[in-house]
């Protein structure tokens, strides 16, 4: 049977609250070429300016060598005490300062995953990016495989990645501001541990100065760590052909935003701008409740179950994301692709609340299954197919 899109009208009385009236979206100049906000609470975005333009993505392509890397960490096929040696070749490849930032690795050195993807996340190393993908897939090439693969995975559907750091490549690696924060987002919700155990970190020590043998400290460049409340990632990126670039998040009373600029013209306009988005994505917004965690919304059809169907529920408490202070007209369906076909396990994710405000961003909400819902035996299948044969 054809799947088709299922609409279901969401009464007013379904929802936690009713707004009598319109509003606008609240209005941000920047001068990045290239902006994007997400509200990941509410899944509304706060903002776009050409955020589908393919771009350099300079160093903000580690942010996938890293998610790669805690994908096979949960999966147990890497270990952060695991160790990786520095090719000589590697170390003379991405060694000086035309290789761009560095860890300060030593031909030959032997280092863990953990500290490889400090060098990676918080000191920005070239030379980290390439020893960690040649010690998972032995060779750079055959890693950007796995970040492609990656990408189609989690849905980077305008992205290519063709080298582990973002290093310029004439073209074939590219991204936009949209996936850039899909990835962020992706690596914020699928590796909540990791990414809270390494975006983080303001400082990372390694390697020694060549004259008097100190150890070398480098701070992290993420422009919001220590000026924006909740602030705890990305990834800065910067190149001669990208300009100055961010994908950044914080976290403010349960709300959490991603953000994205890029092709800025310094260090310093990336600080300032970056502050001032992540600002009024938190002062300019709040998140309002629509539905309780738990709380049914609906009923979906099911087909070939031994249920007929299965009520659609909030997986957590429900928000949207509005003005600050407005009180807009609201109205509210749910979407699924239906009929839902058998079996359904409870708590899985089978359709969206998706919800939509004259003058502000559709934003669309997950709903579950309340209940398992498995297959009919064979009479009821039988049954089903007469039905369905004679209406």
């Amino acid at each position: 049977m054809t799947k088709l899109l299922s609409y279901l009208a969401v009464p007013a009385i379904a929802l936690s609250v009713a707004y009598p009236s319109a509003a606008s979206a609240p209005q941000f100049q920047t001068v990045a070429p290239v902006a994007f906000m997400k509200d990941l609470s509410t899944g509304a975005v706060l903002f776009a300016k050409d955020a589908d333009r393919r771009m350099p993505p300079a160093s903000m392509a580690k942010m996938m060598t890293a998610y790669v890397a805690f994908d096979l960490i949960k999966r147990g096929e890497l270990k952060l005490d695991q160790e990786f040696e520095v090719r000589p070749e590697t170390w003379q490849r991405w060694h000086g300062p035309a290789a761009g930032s560095t860890m300060f690795l030593s031909p030959g050195e032997r280092v863990s995953v953990e500290n490889l993807l400090n060098g990676i996340i918080v000191l920005s190393g070239n030379d980290a990016c390439v020893v960690l993908a040649e010690g998972i897939s032995g060779t750079e090439e055959a890693f950007t495989q796995r970040m492609n693969e990656a990408a189609k995975r989690l849905g980077l559907t305008n992205s290519h990645f063709g080298t582990s750091n973002g290093w310029p490549d004439n073209g074939v690696t590219y991204v936009t501001a949209r996936d850039l924060a899909k990835l962020a987002s992706s690596t914020i919700e699928d590796h909540p541990r990791l990414y809270k155990q390494f975006y983080s970190r303001s400082e990372f020590t390694w390697g020694k100065t060549l004259g008097s043998g100190s150890a070398i400290t480098q701070a992290n460049r993420d422009p919001l760590l220590g000026r924006v409340q909740g602030a705890d990632g990305l990834k800065t990126g910067h190149t001669e052909e990208a300009g100055y670039g961010f994908t950044g998040s914080a976290e403010q009373n349960g709300r959490r935003l991603v953000m994205v600029l890029a092709g800025l013209t310094s260090f310093n306009q990336r600080i300032s701008e970056s502050v001032r988005f992540m600002d009024w994505g938190f002062r300019a917004w709040q998140a309002k409740p629509v539905v309780k965690q738990g709380r049914k919304v609906s009923d979906a059809e099911v087909q070939l179950g031994d249920a007929s169907t299965v009520g659609l529920v909030a997986p957590r408490d429900l928000k949207v994301a509005l003005p600050s202070g407005a009180v807009p007209a609201m109205s509210a369906k749910v979407v699924y692709q239906g009929p839902l076909k058998a079996p359904i396990k409870a708590g899985a994710h089978v359709a969206d609340l998706v919800i939509t405000s004259p003058g502000l961003p559709v934003q669309t909400l997950p709903l579950v299954a309340d209940k398992d819902v498995e297959q009919a035996g064979f009479f009821g299948r039988a049954w089903a197919g007469l039905t369905g044969l004679f209406g």
